[in-house]
């Protein structure tokens, strides 16, 4: 590659030619990290399936849908770690991954719903903030994404601890710790979806500013 025209002081040291700085190489949006959160997300009809099967009495499919929840919720972990250790964040990543949460944790609160196991307006709060949240990011993203924040993940987890409460077959005696488990995924879903309203008018307001000057 020939060398540019050096500007004053430019190329010192290197004959009058300009440094070449290494290009970064590109990272491939079908990579590791992805193909996990995409499996994510055909693992939820066979979650909805399985939950459904003998009208979500059946103790072995109850099971079934636990397991396979609970193997869908550690994609979630592991997908993150892989972009992060290995480079592979993508901006694809970056929107799909918290798509797929939503589906997941969505399924599973309508279908506890649906089955009579859980409140109708739990379901409901809940999916209003991931529908916000997710209407935000796509609001933004003009000018930027909006990654996920420790409260974000926080909140999944609590969330994913709470639903597999439910799906498991405990017994009468269980229903507090659920209630207790739900309660605090529900305050940590409000007060982070609060948080990524504040986050998205402010990359808004700074992607504006930008653009302007």
């Amino acid at each position: 590659m020939n060398a540019a025209p050096s500007d004053a002081g430019a190329g010192e040291g290197t004959g009058g030619e300009s440094a070449r700085v290494p290009e970064a190489t590109p990272v491939p949006t079908l990579n590791l990290a992805n193909l996990l959160t995409m499996s994510r997300l055909v693992l939820v009809p066979l979650f909805v399936m399985a939950l459904f099967a003998g009208d979500g009495e059946d103790t072995f499919w109850r099971a079934i849908a636990t397991a396979l929840f609970a193997i869908a919720s550690f994609t979630d972990q592991v997908d993150g770690w892989v972009a992060r250790k290995y480079g592979l964040i993508t901006d694809f990543g970056k929107i799909a991954d918290p798509i797929a949460d939503k589906a997941l944790i969505g399924a599973a609160l309508i279908g506890l719903s649906v089955l009579g196991e859980l409140g109708w307006w739990v379901t409901i709060v809940i999916a209003v903030r991931e529908i916000g949240v997710t209407l935000l990011r796509f609001w933004v993203i003009r000018h930027g994404v909006i990654p996920a924040s420790r409260g974000g993940k926080a909140k999944t987890l609590a969330q994913i601890a709470a639903i597999t409460a439910y799906l498991l077959p405990l017994p009468a005696s269980a229903e507090p710790v659920r209630w207790v488990l739900m309660g605090l995924a529900l305050v940590l879903t409000v007060v982070t979806g609060l948080d990524y309203v504040v986050r998205a008018v402010r990359l808004r307001a700074a992607g504006r500013r930008a653009a302007g000057a």
